[in-house]
Order: structure tokens, then sequence, then C-alpha cells
């Protein structure tokens, strides 16, 4: 609980902080007189003026107890008086372009972050499985294909573009997600093992008409992870597994007649052992100390929402095979620039959907989930740290971006207004607009604060 808290503390700070240099740092190069940078909001637990600022700037540094949010307050004539000798720094009188500039500055700085985070983990390398596929899900789209599992994934192509090569399966499953969301299908260069044939399959993924990105959706497509061996890891006390005699470490060479491939295989078979609410006891065949033995096995029953599945109450599967995945110079940041570029994409396209109810609102997320994929990233490392903080940092960037007006978006709606018809959005229209978007935004909050409580109770309404 104290690294999640920590995690998530630290995440939103840096977030924020960033997030308002980029108006700070533009405001001053345009010369708008900035009076206060604050980073959080209640107590004050820092205050300072650093001694050295540029011509005109005397700003206050504030952080706050609450990391919830932070602000830059700048000299304006429509929040307090300015002196005329000032009026020529206030934010209100400067060009459109630098007005513009200032707010935009936010959302662009957390991209930038974002970018540069990506380029990080890209230059100083992460473990990553191989992309070796594992059994796929009977009736999927996977197994429809031709997918028997064992394969490696050497080259990927959406129709229409050129093949690129698949580095990882975390690589392979984001391009999964891509093709699924955006209705494309995925052509797959396959090889049996390190030097076996090679052959090309297409994966009709436009089938889908995905609107989540959660685990159904792969397993719809039928690929649920990277290939592991059939083994058993630690036991649960009292589980199937242990009243049937089984160990850790027992490799799982059949169940009945059907030839166990490896793990995947091995934990759907273990699944799909239910028949009208009773478990049914299947004849395991495993390999301990270089034996074979044949011991009868009936799993345990489980409901998972309106289905039943079966479980044996044991650990499947060894770790899959890795491998360091990192880039030089130049083509790490390149590809941080990319992936930035495609989450940011893939995130309005999601959004757009989720408007004109192509996609559930279920995808949306609040402080509850990103607290805890904080602590859980943090837990694993700081490679998958700085991947977490990547992807929150674009998800605020763009969410800034949107066009309503309590956001950077929708005051740069009012300067294309204002650009258009040389004049300004009328006060009147200006607050009847922030209304509207403080109502959007609550909705917004509320829906994702909803689906924080039952994503993580595992509540099913």
């Amino acid at each position: 609980m104290l690294l999640t808290l920590l995690a998530f503390a630290a995440a939103l700070g840096i977030l924020i902080a960033v997030h308002e240099y980029g108006h700070y740092r533009v405001a001053v190069a345009c010369g708008v007189q900035v009076l206060r940078f604050s980073v959080g909001f209640g107590k004050t637990l820092v205050r300072w003026r650093p001694a050295q600022q540029k011509p005109g700037q005397n700003t206050e540094f504030v952080i706050g107890m609450f990391p919830l949010g932070g602000y830059v307050k700048m000299l304006d004539e429509r929040e307090a008086p300015v002196p005329a000798e000032l009026r020529h720094l206030a934010f209100n009188t400067q060009p459109l372009r630098s007005r513009a500039l200032i707010v935009a500055a936010g959302p662009v700085a957390n991209l930038l972050l974002a970018v540069l985070l990506y380029a990080v983990v890209n230059w100083s390398g992460v473990q990553e499985p191989q992309a070796i596929l594992a059994s796929p899900v009977a009736g999927s789209i996977a197994q429809s294909a031709g997918i028997v599992g064992g394969e490696t994934v050497r080259q990927a192509a959406f129709e229409g573009d050129a093949p690129s090569a698949v580095r990882s399966f975390e690589d392979l499953r984001w391009r999964l997600t891509q093709g699924a969301l955006n209705g494309r299908n995925l052509q797959l260069e396959l090889a049996q093992g390190e030097a076996g044939p090679k052959r090309t399959l297409l994966l009709p993924l436009s089938q889908l008409q995905a609107s989540d990105a959660d685990a159904q959706l792969f397993r719809k497509i039928g690929i649920l992870g990277p290939w592991t061996r059939p083994v058993l890891g630690a036991l649960t006390a009292g589980g199937a597994a242990q009243k049937a005699g089984l160990l850790q470490g027992d490799v799982v060479l059949a169940i009945g007649e059907l030839h166990i491939i490896d793990a995947a295989q091995l934990r759907e078979t273990i699944r799909a052992s239910v028949r009208n609410g009773q478990a049914l006891e299947q004849l395991w065949r495993v390999q301990r100390a270089g034996q074979s033995l044949e011991l009868p096995v009936q799993p345990d029953v489980f409901s998972e929402g309106a289905l039943q599945v079966g479980r044996v109450g044991a650990y499947v599967g060894d770790p899959p095979a890795m491998l360091t995945v990192h880039y030089g110079p130049l083509q790490g940041l390149w590809q941080g620039v990319a992936r930035t570029w495609e989450v940011s994409a893939l995130s309005l396209r999601m959004m757009g959907k989720m408007v004109i109810g192509q996609a559930s609102l279920k995808n949306l997320s609040g402080p509850l989930t990103i607290a805890d994929y904080a602590g859980k990233s943090a837990s694993m490392g700081l490679t998958e740290y700085l991947v977490f903080l990547a992807l929150i940092s674009v998800s605020l960037g763009v969410l800034n971006l949107l066009p309503l007006p309590v956001l950077d978006g929708g005051h740069l709606m009012y300067y294309l207004w204002e650009g258009i018809t040389g004049k300004s959005v009328p006060d009147v229209w200006m607050e009847r607009l922030q209304r509207g978007g403080v109502a959007v935004l609550l909705a917004m909050m509320s829906i994702a604060l909803f689906n924080d409580v039952t994503r993580l109770f595992g509540l099913n309404f």
C-alpha cells in the first residue's frame, strides 16, 4: 500500500510539474510575467523565489500538500488590475499566436516527456518475452487462421503496410490491440523454431468489431500469452492438484487422449473441464523425475461471472523465454516518437468511439486504477515504472487537448474562433461553455471512478 501511494504521488507530481512547466517556459519566452508556479494544492509545503530570473519576472514557486493538480498564474487584466507600465507583460495583451502557444505548451510538454521516457527505455533495454506463440484458444480467430502453438512471429504488417520485425511478444500484443480496436487485419510471418520453415497467415481482426481493450479481447483473438512449458509450479494447500497427488515440477504430457503442447493449452483444458456445474475427473499423464505417471484429477469448480470454470489450485507454466530489447540512440528516439504517436492516435480513436457509442465507457479509468497500476509497475522495476509514466503522460496530454472549455483544448478552440472571426468569444457564451465543460468533465470523472470501483473490487452490474 505504501509503495502504491508513493508511486502514485510521484507520478502525479512529475506529470503535473512537466505540464505546468510547459506553460511557464513558453509564457516566459513570450514575455508574459508569471506570478506563481504551483504544483499541488492545499497547505504549502515549500515556497521559494529564485534569485536569478529573467527581466520582468519575479515568479514564486510553490509545492502543495496534495499533488492532484497545479497551475501557472500569469499577469492578466481579467483577473486583477494591471499597472499601465506592466500592461505589455499581461497575458491578455499578447498576440493570438503567443496566447495559443502558451496554452498548447502544457499538453505538448507531456507528449515530449512520453517521447523521452519511451526513448530512455529503448536505450537502456527491457526484458520482454520472446514472440513465441502459445496454443490458441479453441474456436478463436488465431486457431481458425492456422496457428497451432510453438511458432515464432518474425514479422507483422497491417494490410496495405510494409512488414516490420516483431521484436518481442509485447510488440506483437500491441499490434494485435491496434488491429482489433481499429478494425485492421494483421498479417504474420511465422517460423517453426529458430531455423524452421516460414509461412504467412492473416488474422482477420476486422471481424471482431472490438469495443473493449480487455482480457476478453485477446481471448477472442486467441493469443493469450507467450509459449511456456506445461509444468506445474507452486500448489495451493488443499487444492485439487494436491489432493490428486501432483507435485511442483510435474510436466503434464496428456489429459485423457489429448496431448498437451504447452501451458496455455493446459490452462484452457483445465478451465473447460466443467459440465453442467460439475467438474470431470480426468486421467493426467505427467513426467516426474524422468518417469511417466498417470493420476486421476478432478478440478474444483469456480464461477467467473455467469461462466463456471475448472481450476486445480496450482501455478501452471514456466516463465517464458526472455530477451533484451534495446535500440541505438537515433533509433531509440524515433521509436519513442512513433510509440507516443501510436498511443495518442489510439487514445483519440477510442475516445471518439466512446462518444458515438462504438466503444464501451468501461474503458475510462480513474485515479484508483492509475494508483493501482503505479504501485504494480513500481514493484516490477524502474523500466516498467517509466513505461507506465510514459503511458499516463500521453493520456494527460491527449486529454488536455480535447475541446472541452475547462481544458487547454477548449481554450485553443476559443482562439480558433478568435482567429477566424477576429473577435473573442463573448463573456456570456464563455460562462455557459465553462459550465457545460465542467458538467462533462464531472460526468467523465464519475464514470471513471465507478469503473475503478467495479474493476478493483470485482463487482458486476
